[in-house]
């Protein structure tokens, strides 16, 4: 014998596809659609358990067509809460991509610090390169020029800080 919760799990999977596009037809949305067929089979398979329904397929069909009309309702009221304009929002999202104007500033600048870079002497703009530019270590700084990780430290340090004495005197 088959139990009621059988009986209706089996007849739920039977129009399952019927359903959907039942709800689709009030809903205009497949997402939509399948929520509420989702959402009407919890609510059918707590009322089969609790009643003895003498038309479950009917009464599963108007469980199904209340819910999509709440949908709709809802989603009007959200709408008419906020309304959305697609173009407005896109047009106003800064863009990832810079202006010409910090295209130009950031282009000044790196000429800046190049000119800086070139007035260091040979060990150092090698020292600050490995840091700034190839993220390398103090050590490994150290160890490729022959020298101390205090020293590595302080060649980078005063390489920075011509650079950025250079840029702001530009300014």
């Amino acid at each position: 014998m088959v139990s009621q919760e059988g009986a209706a799990l089996k007849l739920f999977q039977s129009h399952r596809a019927s359903l959907v596009d039942y709800a689709r037809t009030i809903t205009g949305n497949e997402s939509a659609a399948e929520d509420v067929v989702q959402d009407a089979w919890l609510r059918f398979r707590n009322a089969c358990n609790a009643v003895t329904l003498r038309e479950p397929l009917h009464y599963l069909y108007r469980i199904v067509r209340n819910l999509a009309v709440d949908e709709n309702r809802r989603t009007a009221l959200e709408v008419s809460r906020c309304p959305v304009d697609v173009e407005a929002i896109t047009h106003s999202i800064a863009s990832d991509a810079p202006s010409p104007e910090d295209i130009a500033i950031a282009r000044n600048e790196l000429r800046l610090v190049r000119a800086a870079l070139g007035e260091l002497p040979e060990r150092t703009r090698i020292a600050v390169e490995m840091h700034r530019f190839g993220g390398h270590t103090l050590a490994q700084i150290a160890g490729s020029l022959g020298i101390s990780v205090g020293l590595a430290h302080t060649l980078v340090a005063d390489g920075i800080k011509h650079c950025h004495y250079r840029r702001k005197r530009s300014k």
